[in-house]
């Protein structure tokens, strides 16, 4: 029998295949554009989602060469928060508004006023911040109150897709943990959130457990993608309580570090751990029963992304003629700039920040840039800047008593040595990879395992199908010879916050 996980990215959507012992058989990603209609905005077409979606099971089939009934079971996967409204006859009313989206401060800040900011973190674990969802639905409410007269149910971006596939409303603890919705300590839905919101819990669709089975492929979504009619879905996971079970975190002192378009650090906790100030983020966890703990950095491979489009042409031409990802040379490049790149400070705000600073005004910054400078300073400044947020992270969490023994790296970031030994340098402890690079995909495919009976529980799924592939020991030099630039990294958003205010509003 084989599994299928299904990612629903902010980049794009993958689909992959995997038999039994996690082996991946085949695997398609299709991408689709993200659109900023304003400064801060971020939106999506979940129409994009649906095509990718469609291709990509039909790619993968056609390549496997299986019988699709012999799949076993679909897991979904997918980016956290995005707003998706329906009317009554199930049809999409505007684009998705994302995570990163950062047009509901002012939204924010009425909830927790309404609700009180200690309740509001005692029910949600959380401060309310312009990413989740609550805060967006809010917005729609003030500024398009004929799109949300109209909504009847809301949805997040993989559960969208379950729609698609199954007709069925739902969704499950992990990604509903991010709406702000929920009481995440029962694992339910909060009736004072949405009673403060105005909707109701028939509007969010049935709430599961990760390794339920919530619905099965439907006979035109079977007709549309070459499915069996009847495969079973299971509840899935929001993208990187997914990444956590394909890199095998499903237990205390485990912990994992992802630098894809966003950056986070995640660990897993058999208890409830609060931080009172909002600066990490406590959602449950997948595993059934069990919680985790997230802290995010908003842009970080967005980072690097970015600063290939638009400084490095040189690096993707070179890459072109190499045959090699234009990141394989930026990376060499950014190996030849010493530890603080010739005293050359990035701060990662492209799209304001979360860990630690819940600040959406705030925007990135090169410090200390002289005419000196080079490519290769700028790549390893940036590089280093993401790896120093996540450095807040994972020391927030040391704080807050959660045992970090190892840390599993993921995400195109992972690929990058260098990358990697900068984070087990900063944070002094191993890094490793994991002998599967299919993530959050192979993570929902073995939900989807435990949830059809393939498999006994998470733990012991993780425990027979993933491993590490390289580890990455810390050097005690080098990490001493980070503090100094850790520290001004650290003294510069207190020193700039006046000014960023002062620029959002000019």
């Amino acid at each position: 029998m084989y599994l299928m996980g299904i990612d629903i990215g902010t980049s794009g959507t993958k689909c992959a295949l995997f038999d039994e012992k996690g082996k991946k058989i085949a695997s398609h990603t299709g991408e689709y554009p993200l659109y900023q209609p304003q400064n801060g905005y971020a939106e999506q077409q979940p129409e994009d989602w649906w095509r990718a979606t469609v291709d990509g099971i039909r790619a993968v089939l056609q390549k496997s060469g299986i019988d699709a009934g012999q799949i076993a079971g679909i897991g979904l996967s997918g980016q956290m928060h995005g707003l998706v409204m329906l009317d009554g006859d199930g049809r999409v009313l505007r684009p998705a508004i994302l995570w990163c989206d950062g047009r509901t401060q002012q939204e924010c800040a009425e909830l927790t006023q309404e609700i009180g900011a200690g309740q509001m973190i005692a029910i949600t674990a959380n401060p309310a911040l312009p990413g989740f969802t609550a805060g967006k639905i809010r917005w729609v409410q003030k500024h398009e109150p004929d799109v949300f007269a109209r909504c009847k149910t809301i949805l997040l971006p993989k559960d969208y897709i379950r729609y698609r596939l199954t007709g069925t409303f739902a969704t499950e603890v992990s990604d509903a943990s991010g709406m702000q919705l929920m009481n995440i300590e029962k694992r339910r839905w909060a009736p004072e959130m949405l009673r403060v919101l105005h909707i109701h819990e028939g509007m969010l669709g049935s709430l599961h457990e990760s390794v339920e089975i919530s619905a099965h492929i439907s006979g035109e979504a079977a007709r549309l993608t070459g499915l069996k009619a009847g495969t079973p879905v299971c509840g899935g996971a929001g993208d990187n309580a997914a990444a956590a079970v394909g890199t095998g975190v499903v237990a205390d002192g485990r912990a994992f570090a992802t630098i894809g378009t966003s950056g986070v650090v995640y660990a897993h906790a058999s208890r409830m751990a609060l931080d009172q100030k909002g600066r990490v983020h406590t959602f449950c966890s997948a595993v059934p029963g069990q919680w985790h703990v997230m802290a995010v950095t908003q842009a970080a491979g967005l980072s690097l992304r970015w600063l290939r489009d638009t400084c490095c042409a040189p690096e993707c031409a070179a890459a072109r003629d190499e045959g090699v990802d234009p990141y394989d040379i930026m990376t060499r490049e950014a190996a030849t700039s010493p530890i603080g790149a010739n005293r050359l400070v990035y701060l990662p705000y492209l799209m304001g920040e979360r860990t630690p600073h819940l600040d959406t005004a705030c925007r990135g910054v090169f410090f200390g840039l002289s005419a000196m400078h080079t490519r290769s300073d700028l790549i390893r400044s940036v590089m280093e800047g993401v790896s120093f947020s996540l450095t807040d992270g994972v020391d927030i969490m040391r704080g807050m008593g959660l045992s970090i023994e190892g840390i599993m790296a993921c995400g195109g970031g992972a690929a990058s040595p260098l990358w990697r030994q900068m984070l087990a340098d900063l944070w002094g402890c191993t890094v490793h990879t994991a002998s599967s690079s299919e993530g959050a995909a192979l993570g929902v495919a073995i939900l989807a395992g435990v949830g059809c009976g393939l498999y006994q529980s998470v733990p012991a799924a993780c425990d027979a199908l993933i491993g590490s592939k390289e580890s990455t020991s810390p050097d005690a030099k080098a990490h001493r010879a980070y503090q100094p630039y850790l520290a001004l990294y650290r003294s510069l958003y207190p020193a700039l916050k006046p000014s960023f205010d002062t620029l959002a509003t000019l």
